[in-house]
Parts: structure tokens; sequence; C-alpha cells
């Protein structure tokens, strides 16, 4: 059974250049449900509770929570992705391959999520960190990936940040 989504504001310790004043509303949903839920919008033979979502480079990538953004004054939806293998040293997935795997995520989970929720957001922004973080915490031994994309007829467009 899917939990409905739960809503609240995201508070935040100190501000980044990819975090805008005021902070976020996320719609938060964790485990098994979340993974359920998206298996079955992008296919049905994907729908095991606990199985990494598919991405290009084949690392084990899990959604965290999606925020809704109405700051400056056009609405961003984010993606929050844990990708515990990104990183910048030797044998770890660098940037380079996981901006592959950004973009099939606003493909196959962005695209369907802002049909299914009726949204029309100005920007799509699809993160990977390697570990979870709370939305807007500072943690600098943290790797994190961010890209922006636009919609455009069912289409991720890169927008960059």
């Amino acid at each position: 059974m899917i939990r409905p989504v739960r809503h609240r504001s995201a508070q935040f310790k100190s501000t980044a250049r990819a975090i805008p004043e005021g902070g976020a509303c996320p719609w938060r949903v964790r485990g098994r449900a979340i993974c359920l839920m998206f298996s079955a919008l992008c296919s049905p033979g994907l729908a095991q509770s606990d199985a990494p979502l598919p991405v290009p480079s084949g690392q084990p990538v899990h959604l965290d929570d999606v925020l809704l953004d109405n700051n400056p004054g056009e609405l961003w939806v984010r993606f929050r992705f844990i990708a515990p293998r990104i990183g910048g040293t030797v044998g770890r997935i660098t940037y380079d391959v996981a901006s592959k795997d950004m973009e099939h995520l606003c493909q196959i989970l962005a695209v369907p999520y802002v049909a299914k929720h009726e949204l029309q957001p100005a920007r799509v922004v699809i993160s990977l960190s390697d570990r979870p973080l709370e939305f807007g915490d500072v943690a600098p031994d943290a790797t994190q990936f961010f890209e922006a994309y636009r919609l455009e007829q069912s289409r991720c467009i890169w927008e960059g940040l």
C-alpha cells in the first residue's frame, strides 16, 4: 500500500547557491512505497520494493525525496537521490558518468511524476548525493552532483545550474 504524500516546510541551517531563499516544500515519501510507486509508473516489471532505480551506469540509485520549491516566484521540482558510489576519487562514479544517469532519471521519473501530479515546473532539478543529507545542510565531506532541466513536450532539456 502506498502511503499518502506528506507536506512540510524544508528547514535549512545555511544557504548555498543551489538553495533559493525561503527553502522548499517537500513531498517526502520513503522506503518501499516510493520505489513501488515510481517503478510502477516507469515499468510494470520493475516493481521490486527494495531494488535500486535503473540508470545507464548501473550504479545503485535510490530516491530520497521530492521537493516542490516556489522560490523565487516559479516552481522548481527537486528530485533528490542517494547514489553511494559517486565521487571524484579512483573507482568512484564521476560527474561525467553520473550526468547521463541524471538525464535518464529526469526522463523516466520526473516526466511521469510531473504529468501525474499535473505540475507545471519552470525547472526540474535532479541531484545525486553519496549519502542522505537534510535539505540545506552543509556537508563539505559529502559528494553531490546537480543538474537542472526544463520540460518540453515530455522531454528533459538540459539547463545547467
